[in-house]
């Protein structure tokens, strides 16, 4: 017979080994796991995912090339499966043609459909000639004419330049003025809120007065005000920089907030203090021990300052004080617009405000879900 010893306890069940295993998992991995539940963070993390992915490649997404002109303020070409006759065909679109009419309201000729030549689409396409990631002579593209002939599937401008391939192009310049001022912002505003909470007394007080006067400028005439100081002739990195300057001299005041309020809770925590009993230095506690643990705060707070900075740069570079020629912003294409009568005759010119919503929604639905996955309650 077996001996049943009574100091082995019984096997654990399947479902108490499959907690428990949690408790072995690091803390990104747990955040994952939340992060998981969330489907809008999801989504927003996959949006945010091809933003980057076509910004980083936007002259192989873009079907044309930005700077190459056709008809002015011709409207979108659909693409069709059927050709003249109503038959299926290859998926194509249709050259556009000047007709001999005129629109009562521009005088301009009426721009029709030239469906006895049609434009075969495909992917991976030869194209106009570019320099992938700067580097590599390349002239392939995602998607376009099987032959190189122009496509413009959401219009072009009053120059004749297409309206998708410069809101791709755009979105290089939009998001990395975003993610540089965010960064900028992200750096100083933790340091200067995680030194000002640590070291406290005389030294927070003065330090905070000094982020209430930032915080006190009213933002928007400062902004006009500042840029309008850089002269019309300075070359168009310099007019950047300053822009990327003046929109993080700004900004870092409500991060620094945000976390000397986290670092005056954590500087009275037991391993602080037991760090300052053994002989620690102040930098070694700041960035050893308190930054870990205000992280996940700034992490969400990056998340959803992205968008701010997105909108103010396409309001800036609406009116003009962003970007200039010949680079492109979103910002910079909807000047188009500020006509209310060329919006109503051409509306397709407002197609960057598309890219602008979803840049938004994609990193405020990320923000949203990261500061579920991150909160321990």
């Amino acid at each position: 017979m077996f001996a049943f010893d009574s100091s082995t306890p019984p096997p654990p069940h399947e479902e108490t080994v499959k907690n428990t295993s949690h408790g072995n998992e690091s803390y990104m991995a747990l955040v994952w796991r939340r992060l998981r539940r969330s489907w809008t963070g999801i989504i927003g993390l996959i949006l945010v995912g091809l933003l980057i992915i076509m910004a980083v490649f936007a002259d192989f997404f873009a079907p044309m090339d930005p700077k190459a002109t056709d008809v002015g303020f011709a409207p979108p070409q659909l693409i069709s499966i059927h050709d003249k006759e109503g038959n299926l065909v290859w998926p194509r679109v249709y050259a556009l043609a000047d007709s001999e009419e005129l629109d009562p309201v521009t005088f301009q000729p009426v721009v029709g459909l030239d469906y006895d030549n049609p434009r075969l689409l495909g992917f991976f396409v030869k194209g106009s000639d570019y320099n992938l990631l700067g580097l590599i002579p390349a002239n392939r593209h995602f998607f376009g004419t099987v032959d190189g002939q122009p496509v413009h599937f959401l219009g072009t401008d009053k120059f004749g330049r297409d309206v998708l391939s410069r809101a791709i192009i755009g979105s290089r310049i939009s998001l990395m003025i975003a993610l540089t001022v965010v960064f900028i912002v992200t750096v100083v505003g933790t340091t200067v809120g995680m030194v000002s909470g640590y070291y406290g007394g005389a030294f927070d007080v003065w330090v905070q007065r000094f982020v209430e006067l930032v915080l006190a400028f009213p933002q928007l005439p400062l902004y006009l005000a500042l840029t309008s100081l850089i002269p019309i002739t300075a070359p168009t990195n310099i007019f950047l920089a300053f822009v990327i300057f003046v929109m993080s001299a700004l900004g870092w005041a409500q991060m620094s907030r945000e976390v000397r309020g986290k670092t005056l809770a954590l500087a009275r925590i037991e391993y602080v203090r037991a760090a300052m009993a053994v002989g620690a230095t102040d930098r070694r506690i700041i960035f050893q021990h308190i930054l870990p643990n205000v992280m996940s705060h700034v992490i969400v707070a990056v998340t959803i300052h992205i968008p701010s900075v997105v909108l103010l740069e396409s309001f800036l570079g609406f009116l003009g004080f962003a970007v200039k020629p010949p680079l492109i912003s979103w910002g910079l294409m909807l000047q188009d617009t500020a006509n209310y009568s060329v919006i109503g005759t051409y509306p397709w010119i407002l197609s960057p405000v598309a890219f602008v919503l979803v840049t938004v929604f994609a990193f405020n639905a990320l923000g949203d879900g990261l500061r579920d996955a991150v909160d321990p309650y």
